[in-house]
């Protein structure tokens, strides 16, 4: 007749080594993150950040569209932010209602190329060309590129898709 209890002290050990290891592997995961812009992060940032890091705003769009636009450096900027009925039609969390949906930068002269900024045959990019222009998009990342003319013309920072994920979990 055999002794159970010291396979039973074994697998406990190996139990609880194996959920150390679990714990470990999980929290040293990275984060995804959208990209962010001057400090404004999708989902994150609310109105308070935007303005604190953008002064007032050119036009303030409040309601249905809650907007507000900006003068910055080198063109402009566009800010919109979640509404209650966006979390509706989404299936959001209410909580995310007033945070930053998406920052929209209009380059007014830039002479950024696909290539400057190492993005042209970058495979985290997916490459789209149309209408006289090309597009580049990281969804993962939550960043859209788009050029005309061979020059950057729009930068759109939105939510990336592990903060889609989450956020459609949550509501």
């Amino acid at each position: 007749m055999k002794n159970s209890i010291p396979l039973s002290l074994h697998g406990r050990r190996v139990i609880a080594s194996l959920a150390i290891l679990f714990a470990a592997f999980i929290l040293s995961s990275p984060v995804a993150t959208a990209a962010t812009w001057n400090g404004i992060e999708p989902l994150k940032s609310r109105r308070a950040d935007v303005e604190r890091a953008l002064g007032k705003p050119l036009r303030d769009q409040p309601g249905e569209t809650g907007t507000l636009h900006f003068k910055v450096a080198g063109g402009t900027v566009k800010v919109a932010f979640v509404t209650s009925r966006f979390i509706a039609t989404k299936k959001l969390s209410p909580e995310l209602e007033g945070t930053v949906l998406q920052i929209v930068l209009q380059h007014a002269s830039s002479n950024e190329t696909p290539e400057s900024l190492t993005i042209a045959g970058n495979s985290n990019f997916e490459r789209q060309e149309g209408q006289g222009g090309v597009v580049y998009r990281n969804l993962k990342e939550g960043i859209v590129y788009t050029f005309l003319g061979g020059k950057l013309k729009t930068t759109y920072f939105t939510p990336s898709s592990e903060q889609w994920s989450r956020a459609q979990r949550a509501g």
